[in-house]
């Protein structure tokens, strides 16, 4: 069995596309997955299933969710031992200088074309600064997310992929509990 976390973008935000925890547990357990767990309002589910491709298994959970939910959501998943390598990998993390609550990490739903640092240049993110590594797109945020040029909506218009973020300590939060 191989520790998956789903990301999920845009649920119980603003109001809109809200879903009780337990019911989105319930959507995991009805697909066969076990040790179903969610972690804050925001789409974070940790389930255990058999080996599968990521791909096929984005889809079928983003089917399910729609089914039940009645509305369709990105869903970006990662493996436990990939998150873990996630964060030890950061470019920002020996920065001294650097406050580690503004960093975040954009996880991206398939591998940007090769230009995807000269797009993200183009976007002018100062005083962010930012990282491409794979899949993942590291943020440093001294304003704050909310005020950085480089968010969802920015990256997968100027990358073509979905993408979802998540801050540092959810990261964190979600690598620790998908080791528990």
């Amino acid at each position: 069995m191989t520790i998956h976390v789903a990301m999920l973008r845009g649920i119980n935000v603003a109001g809109k596309k809200i879903v009780r925890m337990e019911d989105l547990r319930a959507s995991f357990e009805a697909l066969g997955f076990g040790r179903v767990r969610t972690y804050i309002q925001s789409g974070n589910v940790i389930f255990e299933a058999s080996k599968v491709a990521s791909d096929n298994l984005s889809e079928t959970i983003a089917k399910k969710i729609s089914k039940d939910f009645g509305f369709s959501i990105p869903v970006v998943l990662r493996t436990s031992d990939e998150l873990k390598k996630i964060i030890r990998d950061n470019p920002f993390l020996n920065e001294k200088h650097m406050d580690h609550s503004k960093f975040h990490v954009t996880f991206l739903s398939a591998l940007p074309a090769r230009d995807a640092e000269e797009k993200i240049d183009a976007l002018n993110a100062h005083p962010d600064q930012f990282g491409v590594s794979g899949r993942e797109i590291y943020l440093y945020c001294p304003n704050g997310y909310g005020r950085s040029k480089v968010s969802n909506l920015a990256l997968e218009k100027a990358l073509s992929v979905g993408a979802t973020t998540r801050n540092w300590n959810t990261l964190n939060t979600l690598a620790r509990i998908s080791s528990e």
